[in-house]
C-alpha cells in the first residue's frame, strides 16, 4: 500500500505493524460493502488512511480507516452528535474495521490560509455551536486527565527528562486543581487546531477528525492557542489566549491552565518529544 510518510510512525510498533497488514483486506472489504470507488490516500495523513472516494451516484466521499488509538475511539459518536452542524457529517460506520465514511469538504482549504485574526474569527463562531451536553459514550475530560497526571511523571523519565522539572510540576499541580473544578460539562475536542477545520460549500468552515471528551468549555480552544499553525512564538500564542478568551466569554486562567497541562501530557509520545509543545508551556508559564 502507498503509505503516506505521516504514517511512518506506525512502523515501529507491533500494533502498528499489525494494523498495516490489515488494511488493504479492510480497504477492499469498506469499498465492497458501500459501493465505493476509492482513490490514492491523502498525503497530509499522520494518525488514520483517508482516501478519497465516489458513492455510486457520484457523491463524493472520504473513506477513513482509523489507526485504533483510544483518543479517536469516538469520533463517529461525535459526529452523528453534531449532526453535520459545524462538523462534516458522518455517513456511515463499521466499528469492527475502525472505518468512517465521511463528508468531503469541497474545496477543503484549511483555516490556516487564512490571516490568524480572520481564522480565529471563524473559531469564534464555530466553537459555540460544538459546545453540546454529552455523556455517554464520552470519557470525562477529568478521567482523561487523571491519566495523564498519572503518566507524564514516568513519560517524562523515561524520555531523559528533556524538560525542566518546574514545567512537570506546574503542569501537574494545574490539572490536579482544574479537573475537579469544572463548570458545565459539554462536548470538546482535545484536537481542534486550525488544521482541521476546513472550507466546505455547505460550512461555510466544518471540523473534522474530532478526538472527544466531555469537559468545560475552557478547554476546548487548548489546541487552537497552542498549534503552531497560526504562528509559533510567545506573543502569537497570548494573543490567541486572549482573543479566544474574550471572544467566547472564557475564563482566561484556566484557559491558560488547561493549556499548559494538556499540552505537557502532550509533549512526549512514544519516547518521542515535541520541543515546539513544550516551548509553548515555557511561554506559558513565564507569564508570571
Amino acid at each position: 500500500m502507498d503509505l503516506p510518510e505521516g504514517l511512518d510512525w506506525v512502523r515501529r510498533s507491533p500494533a502498528g505493524r499489525a494494523w498495516l497488514a490489515a488494511l488493504p483486506t479492510w480497504l477492499t472489504e469498506c469499498a465492497e460493502r458501500w459501493s465505493l470507488r476509492v482513490g490514492p490516500p491523502f498525503r497530509q495523513a499522520y494518525a488514520s488512511l483517508a482516501l478519497p472516494a465516489h458513492l455510486p451516484d457520484g457523491t463524493t466521499a472520504v473513506l477513513k480507516l482509523q489507526y485504533p488509538d483510544e483518543e479517536s475511539r469516538h469520533e463517529a459518536d461525535a459526529l452523528a452528535h453534531w449532526d453535520g452542524d459545524a462538523a462534516i457529517r458522518l455517513l456511515a460506520h463499521d466499528p469492527g474495521r475502525r472505518a468512517l465514511l465521511l463528508e468531503r469538504c469541497q474545496p477543503g482549504t484549511p483555516l490556516h490560509d487564512l490571516p490568524p485574526d480572520r481564522a480565529l474569527d471563524v473559531v469564534i463562531g464555530l466553537l459555540p455551536r460544538l459546545w453540546r451536553p454529552a455523556g455517554a459514550p464520552f470519557t470525562p475530560l477529568a478521567q482523561e486527565a487523571a491519566g495523564w497526571i498519572n503518566r507524564m511523571p514516568r513519560a517524562w523519565e523515561r524520555a531523559g527528562r528533556p524538560y525542566e522539572r518546574r514545567l512537570l510540576d506546574a503542569a501537574l499541580d494545574l490539572l490536579t486543581g482544574l479537573a475537579s473544578s469544572q463548570g458545565e460539562q459539554v462536548l470538546v475536542n482535545q484536537d481542534l487546531h486550525a488544521g482541521n477545520i476546513l472550507a466546505a460549500d455547505r460550512g461555510p468552515w466544518l471540523a473534522i477528525d474530532p478526538k472527544p471528551l466531555t469537559g468545560e468549555r475552557e478547554f476546548s480552544v487548548v489546541p487552537m492557542v497552542r498549534g503552531p499553525e497560526l504562528g509559533h512564538s510567545p506573543a502569537a500564542v497570548r494573543h490567541r489566549l486572549h482573543r479566544l478568551s474574550t471572544g467566547l466569554g472564557l475564563d482566561p486562567e484556566r484557559v491558560r491552565g488547561w493549556t499548559i497541562g494538556h499540552t505537557l501530557a502532550w509533549s512526549v509520545a512514544d519516547d518521542t518529544v515535541f520541543p515546539e509543545k513544550i516551548e509553548v508551556v515555557r511561554w506559558l508559564l513565564d507569564t508570571d
